[in-house]
């Protein structure tokens, strides 16, 4: 067990890395049949995939959020 205190966007980050990884599966599931030969997955399929987009986004907010709570500046004036 870790005993460092979770910072401000840490949960996001671990959220969006989720929403990342199971987008990227989607997108491997995705693109199989192109390779296969077979066909290829209903319009809803290539939607899941932008949740690689989503999860980064989510994991970028987590970064600024941490990156701004602990900016010295903002340590500074409380």
């Amino acid at each position: 067990m870790s005993t460092t205190p979770s910072g401000a966007g840490d949960r996001l980050v671990q959220v969006g890395a989720i929403v990342f990884f199971v987008g990227a599966l989607a997108t491997l599931v995705t693109v199989a049949p192109l390779f296969l030969g077979t066909d290829p997955f209903p319009p809803i399929a290539y939607g899941v995939c932008m949740l690689m987009g989503v999860g980064f986004l989510i994991a970028g907010a987590g970064v600024v959020r941490s990156a701004w709570v602990n900016s010295p500046k903002r340590s500074a004036e409380l």
